[in-house]
């Protein structure tokens, strides 16, 4: 039964991708089409075609491989000079490669065809088009959390550092496992928290003159820094607390620079001797449970999938790392459509577990609701992520139109003749050389999808 329902989160997940992915195509069509612009094909997938019907001027289908989707459009490259005069002959790989791009593209071009181009439209026209796939993509995210959130409420985690629980006295970590279960006694030594006062609730301000915005400040701030007194200043029912905090020197598990156990190659985690005072601490939550507060969690969602692809570069690298060494993936880090896969059908079948490694079991409604806000995210990361201003994604061509304006905004200005259209087949190398990074940065997430799976 288990694999059944494997199977079933699974499969419901590839139905939300593939819808999510029709409907980002839909966002293209629709405008190109209410614009004018000749639409000759709407596919989703890569491939060889598995299936397709005409309607009208436009093919409809699925292809082979459902990794994307895909509109083709009339005349996306522009001539490369305007008039009827002949291009130049040019030579070299790339100037070849562009000019028979541009060639292919303008071949489309029927008689009578010719107004009905996308190059021609103008550059409001243009963004509307190519921001209608990321835009819709939003739009169903929200419908989505506008229906999850006031039904089953949302928490999100905002910067700061509260204080959950305060160990009375000190034990390493090297300690037998039951040793934190049992009552301190007068031969502990007390913990440097309780000594100074904390309490679990306590919000840390700041420690040693430093802003505190994580629960990873905290180990940063007070391992470097045993036996050394520290004022800190924590938030306590409302009100500021002045406290004093001295770490002691004890055996602590070895973290990296984002506060992430490290382990050996056998997967033991490995210690280190650093400043110790005693508590477990978390981020502060907000809690969202009102369609008023929609907007807000859509928000918040969109600006942390924004900071993962402003950190892409350094995000893969950690993805390479753990893939590769002994480090663990990062829970907010990057993830291929099999990690997502695999984290559905892991929720669907009750085989995720907590930090502990104790396993967490959902309730069928949680199942749904989960699967649904996976794909609630996945369609803000494709909106985020579309953004990009480079070809070929749909932020490339927003941001060509609108040099599109700016060059003839400045011709007009300076009373310059019109310098036409931009000739984007001009970018076609970095085009290509950019589908060539997104498909190694596809096969490096889909193997550590595999071999280290992100553990939520």
């Amino acid at each position: 039964m288990t694999a059944v329902w494997y199977l079933l989160g699974v499969l419901a997940m590839v139905v939300g991708i593939s819808v999510s992915i029709a409907l980002h195509e839909i966002g293209h069509l629709v405008p190109a089409k209410r614009f004018g612009v000749k639409c000759s094909q709407y596919m989703i997938g890569f491939g060889p075609t598995l299936w397709s019907t005409r309607r009208g001027e436009t093919e409809y289908g699925f292809k082979a491989v459902p990794l994307g989707g895909y509109v083709r459009m009339l005349g996306m490259f522009p001539p490369r000079i305007r008039g009827e005069l002949e291009p130049k002959a040019r030579s070299g790989r790339f100037a070849t490669m562009i000019e028979d791009a541009r060639a292919e593209s303008l071949a489309e071009i029927e008689p009578g065809d010719e107004h009905r181009a996308f190059y021609r439209l103008s550059t409001p026209k243009k963004i509307v088009v190519m921001l209608g796939g990321p835009v819709m993509n939003l739009l169903l995210a929200t419908l989505i959390f506008a229906f999850l959130v006031p039904m089953n409420g949302a928490a999100a985690p905002v910067d700061g550092a509260v204080v959950g629980s305060v160990s009375q006295c000190v034990r390493p970590v090297s300690a037998e496992p039951t040793a934190g279960q049992k009552p301190c006694t007068a031969a502990d030594t007390p913990s440097p928290a309780a000594v100074a006062g904390l309490r679990p609730g306590d919000e840390f301000v700041t420690i040693a003159g430093e802003k505190v915005t994580s629960p990873a400040d905290v180990g940063r701030i007070v391992r470097t820094r045993a036996d050394q007194a520290l004022p800190v200043v924590v938030e306590r029912d409302g009100q500021r607390v002045d406290l004093t905090l001295t770490p002691i020197a004890n055996e602590m598990p070895q973290v990296d620079a984002k506060g992430r156990p490290v382990t050996d190659a056998s997967g033991a985690a490995k210690t280190v001797t650093a400043g110790f005072i005693g508590t477990s601490t978390g981020s502060p939550m907000r809690e969202y449970d009102s369609l008023a507060d929609v907007p807000a969690f859509v928000w918040y969602v969109t600006e942390r999938t924004g900071r993962v692809v402003l950190t892409l570069p350094q995000r893969l690298v950690d993805v390479w790392q753990a893939a590769f060494g002994t480090e663990e993936r990062d829970a907010e880090g990057p993830m291929s459509v099999v990690g997502v896969g695999r984290v559905a059908g892991e929720m669907s079948s009750d085989q995720m577990v907590d930090r502990t490694g104790s396993p967490i079991t959902l309730s069928l409604g949680e199942k749904v609701a989960s699967l649904w806000t996976l794909i609630a995210g996945l369609n803000i990361a494709l909106f985020v992520f579309n953004l990009i201003p480079l070809l070929p994604l749909d932020g490339g061509h927003v941001a060509g139109a609108l040099w599109e304006a700016i060059k003839r905004g400045v011709a007009r200005l300076a009373h310059r003749p019109d310098p036409g259209y931009v000739d984007v087949a001009k970018a076609l190398p970095l085009t290509y050389a950019m589908s060539i990074v997104l498909i190694g940065m596809s096969v490096l997430l889909i193997y550590a999808d595999l071999v280290k799976p992100v553990r939520l």
